[in-house]
């Protein structure tokens, strides 16, 4: 197992860490404290390739490996999780997707612009009452001649109202849906434009407030059926699939927020004084800065491996639950322990801390609560779960 990046690799992350000072970190106080995203920064992102950066390149990628993914998902949020979540939707869980379950027609015309970063894509599985419960969604595509006619609504939407496609989790079978079959869910590529789509955005989020979030009503939207992206029965496992690899971006995004905590710490450290020395000179202080550089080495390491078996094309779903959930909780500590030793300027704006905090708090929720993947854990350990083969396997990829 081979865990090091090479130059190649050195290079793309000193790109995306200067894009993300260069292009995210300007104003970002000012939209975080407004909850308003700036819709240049995806239009510039797609200019720059990160939309696209482990999609081959004659879909229209980079044609990188998924440690470059990874080290993306590290930078941007390394400056604010609203740029992360960009990278987590658009390639991790619509772009892969379709390169995984794709028909090459679908790949033409569906893949090829997202990847060029003409277009922006997300992902939509989550309902009303249907979070973890995925069986349990109530959006519905009846077939009708040549097409399907979906209805239903989604929420919690990254890129809502801007993204111009979505990945559409329905049931098609009304049986399985009654039984709570999870096989009669399909998966549709659905474009915003299309007649009955009515996307709208969230206000008043707790974090990632720089980012759109929010949600679509379908009503009785009419879907071309070469617009079904696997087979009628295939639904759950693209949307599984699908975030296997979302999940490999939080966690690797975790990273950088975690970074982000402990360099504000340290430099706070050397400022501030409390007792005629640096308060880093503390003890239960130098606890907390050395539980967050364990963390990201730890956390470091879990995504390289996923990463790893990502580019040899091996199914990985265990490793990115187990990094998801690992890194996301060490972020969420991480965040605290910085409030913590920034001690009442913590709890204010003036610091950036409050908002790595208030960032931290979503992503042990999406993509899979923290009890969904200590679940997920159990299950794998007690011999109750085990990964069969998939109809269609993610691409290996090497750089």
């Amino acid at each position: 197992m081979d865990l090091t990046h090479n130059a190649d690799h050195e290079s793309f992350r000193q790109a995306a860490r200067e894009f993300a000072a260069r292009v995210v970190a300007p104003g970002l106080r000012e939209r975080d404290a407004d909850a308003k995203a700036d819709a240049s920064i995806y239009k510039k992102m797609g200019e720059e390739g990160f939309l696209g950066c482990c999609i081959p390149q004659h879909y229209g990628g980079l044609g990188l490996d998924y440690h470059t993914l990874a080290i993306a998902s590290e930078e941007f949020e390394y400056i604010d999780s609203s740029a992360r979540v960009i990278i987590s939707v658009h390639n991790g869980l619509h772009s892969l997707a379709l390169l995984q379950w794709g028909t090459e027609a679908q790949k033409q015309q569906y893949l090829a612009p997202i990847a060029r970063g003409e277009k922006l894509s997300t992902f939509c599985l989550t309902e009303p009452a249907a979070g973890s419960d995925v069986a349990g969604i109530q959006s519905f595509a009846e077939k009708k001649g040549d097409r399907y006619v979906l209805s239903g609504e989604k929420i919690w939407i990254s890129l809502s109202t801007v993204a111009d496609q979505y990945l559409v989790m329905a049931y098609t079978d009304r049986a399985k849906q009654a039984a709570r079959d999870h096989s009669g869910i399909s998966a549709f590529i659905v474009e915003r434009a299309w007649k009955g789509v009515a996307p709208y955005e969230f206000h008043g989020k707790l974090g990632v407030r720089a980012g759109i979030t929010g949600g679509i009503a379908f009503q009785d939207v009419e879907i071309p059926e070469e617009n079904m992206l696997g087979l009628p029965d295939e639904g759950f496992k693209v949307a599984m699939s699908a975030l296997d690899n979302g999940r490999y971006t939080v966690a690797a995004g975790a990273i950088g927020l975690i970074r982000a905590s402990l360099d504000a710490s340290l430099k706070y450290c050397h400022e501030r004084q409390a007792f005629k020395r640096e308060i880093g000179k503390h003890q239960l202080v130098q606890q907390m800065i050395a539980s967050m550089a364990q963390s990201r080495d730890i956390g470091d390491l879990l995504v390289r491996k996923c990463g790893w078996l990502k580019n040899t094309g091996q199914r990985c779903t265990r490793e990115v639950a187990l990094a998801k959930w690992t890194n996301t909780i060490a972020a969420q500590t991480a965040a605290d322990n910085a409030i913590e030793i920034h001690g009442a300027y913590g709890f204010s704006n003036e610091f950036p801390v409050e908002r790595f905090w208030r960032n931290s708090r979503g992503a042990v929720i999406y993509e899979g609560t923290k009890e969904v993947q200590q679940i997920i854990q159990a299950e794998y350990a007690l011999g109750y779960r085990h990964d069969g083969p998939l109809r269609c396997e993610l691409p290996p990829h090497s750089l």
